[in-house]
């Protein structure tokens, strides 16, 4: 038999396996599979050997009167023997005829490498299936268990993860798709995972057995890949696999509009699907647990008794986005007007922001105040740069700067242009609530009550770490999801509210406006519709018109022409209710102090 063609064969399938390896590692993360780099490597080196084994038993056997077929089992026996380290080198060479060329001591280098290698690669195999077989077993003795199930092993899902823990002793945690191997950074979440005694499998999210639970137990899954479209695949994935059992919950974290448009059509059968936006998120929780500041720091009253709020964003990316159309709704409180002023480096950016909010920026509204209409003015400044001399001269025109928001690039970014924030205001004699966004959870640790070498406190807010942001009290078992709920439950149903993210921002909005008006003591906010005076009633309900303008704007909605019902048309975001409060009808007016109410 022709050696040399052989074993040219087995090389081109080594190399095949090696770059396929190579090529899937690269391309890791971007899709959901189940053959791994290792297992494409691994699965080269065996055909390889199988492939250059074939024609020296072919020699071998030629007396025996060989066949094909005899040829093939007598070398996939002998390969598997390699890889067992139970392999005959001596019988394998000596089998090899004399042959003149390099075929002799090519075949010689090739079987001693493998006599090496395979039994190593065995080893790792098989430390791979058990070290999967063990976290499958540990799984199912946890039966009764509340599991709750992670798509990779990372900082955020090992804080959120943490967390869980710290808050239900008993609780499963499941780590996937683990690559120990990978960095520093890995092993790092790794042996925090062990902290808590979490389950680890290497495999995919998709490619473990779940099903094997009481169904009495509830299962969280958690798709929290960085990339958006991994974290979509795994959603539908789970949604297939799983919709019909019970107490089953799947968090998808995705901001983009593709996410919500597909979970929102999909039959989730009896799966509760909620889409978490990690921006939108940090913007909601920081003004319901902290927006109070916003109102107590605001200045003195004037001659009409308003005080005034004056907001500074820094950087209109996500974060600075979504706070500023949030500032606008937020902010709409009797006794109170707003100014926002938002800056950013990019000279699109007011053009931009516009385009996605017509009607919030238009003439007709922004710093225009109306009777029953919202009450703000935004301006947004363009080609700054923190760093430069313009910006601080801009800066010192903002005396009446009460509340400061710094959202750029970077933890670094933030946290020096808060610092130089601090400074200007000092300059100017005025004290703003600064806040900055700092992923990094021990440096804002490590930040907090910094003071210069004087001791003189910097008084700066750092938010939006992730132990902050990844823990079960926001993502699980939010007080404000629960509060939003109770809203949504007064006018529709609660499969509404978890599958349509415009039912479910609206009614975020309105808890958490909720929680200001009655800390601010508007009259009535505390009670119950029935229980209204009518000065109270349409006190609220022009209050609560005011807002929901200001939110329907943000969102980017725009009054439809007409008043009548049949001109609202959502895909187009026009709303016939788009009006000033004494332009809507008595029945429309009632819904404004059912909602707005306890």
């Amino acid at each position: 038999m022709n050696y040399q063609v052989f074993f040219i064969i087995a090389m081109a399938v080594l190399s095949a396996g090696l770059f396929l390896a190579v090529l899937s590692a690269l391309v890791r993360g971007r899709k959901v599979r189940v053959i791994t780099p290792f297992h494409l490597f691994f699965g080269g080196v065996f055909l390889s050997v199988l492939i250059a084994l074939m024609p020296v038993y072919y020699d071998i056997t030629v007396r025996e009167g060989n066949s094909p077929l005899r040829v093939f089992f007598f070398a996939l026996f002998s390969t598997i023997q390699i890889f067992a380290i139970d392999g005959n080198r001596e019988l394998v060479t000596d089998g090899i005829p004399c042959q003149e060329g390099w075929i002799p001591g090519a075949y010689s280098v090739y079987l001693s490498v493998i006599y090496v290698v395979a039994p190593i690669l065995t080893f790792v195999f098989l430390l791979s299936f058990f070290r999967n077989a063990t976290a499958f077993l540990r799984y199912v003795n946890r039966y009764f268990h509340d599991v709750y199930i992670f798509s990779e092993l990372s900082e955020k899902t090992v804080a959120l993860g943490t967390d869980i823990r710290r808050k239900n002793k008993k609780a499963m945690i499941v780590f996937t798709g683990l690559h120990v191997d990978d960095d520093e950074e890995q092993t790092k979440f790794l042996e925090d995972a062990k902290d808590i005694r979490a389950i680890c499998f290497k495999k995919d999210i998709s490619a473990i057995n779940f099903r094997r639970h009481s169904k009495k137990s509830g299962i969280c899954f958690f798709s929290m890949d960085d990339d958006e479209s991994t974290n979509i695949k795994q959603a539908l994935f789970i949604i297939s696999a799983y919709k019909n059992m019970e107490n089953i919950r799947l968090y998808v974290f995705a901001t983009g509009v593709e996410s919500e448009l597909l979970l929102a059509h999909t039959d989730t059968g009896n799966m509760k699907v909620r889409r978490v936006n990690g921006v939108r998120s940090l913007v909601n929780q920081n003004l319901y647990t902290e927006g109070s500041v916003i109102f107590d720091t605001a200045g003195e009253s004037d001659e009409n008794g308003i005080r005034n709020i004056g907001a500074v964003i820094i950087g209109l990316g996500q974060h600075g986005t979504e706070m500023l159309k949030a500032l606008s709704w937020y902010c709409q409180m009797d006794g109170y007007r707003v100014t926002i002023d938002a800056f950013d480096m990019d000279a699109m950016a007011e053009d931009r922001f516009y385009a996605m909010v017509p009607e919030l920026m238009s003439e007709q509204y922004n710093g225009v105040f109306l009777p029953g209409e919202a009450e703000y003015t935004i301006h947004i400044h363009t080609c700054y740069d923190v760093y430069g001399r313009a910006f601080s001269e801009e800066i010192a025109k903002l005396r009446n700067a009460t509340y400061v928001f710094i959202a750029l690039d970077s933890d670094e970014t933030n946290i020096r242009t808060a610092v130089n924030l601090r400074m200007l205001f000092e300059r100017m004699k005025i004290h703003p609530v600064i806040q900055a966004v700092v992923a990094n959870t021990d440096e804002k640790k490590a930040l907090e009550g910094v003071t210069n070498f004087s001791g003189q406190p910097y008084d700066i807010e750092f938010i939006g770490d992730r132990e902050s942001s990844y823990s079960a009290d926001v993502v699980i078992s939010s007080e404000l999801e629960k509060e939003a709920l109770a809203r949504h439950l007064k006018w529709g149903k609660e499969e509404d509210f978890w599958r349509y993210e415009y039912n479910y921002q609206s009614s975020v909005a309105s808890a958490i406006h909720m929680k200001a008006r009655i800390h601010c003591h508007i009259p009535g906010a505390e009670k119950d519709e029935t229980e209204l005076t009518e000065e109270e009633r349409r006190g609220i309900e022009r209050l609560e018109h005011r807002r929901w303008n200001a939110y329907m704007r943000s969102e980017g909605y725009i009054f439809s022409g007409s008043h009548d019902k049949s001109t609202r048309n959502d895909l187009a975001k026009m709303h016939h209710d788009l009006v000033e409060y004494d332009r809507m009808d008595e029945e429309e007016q009632r819904k404004d102090s059912r909602v707005g109410t306890r």
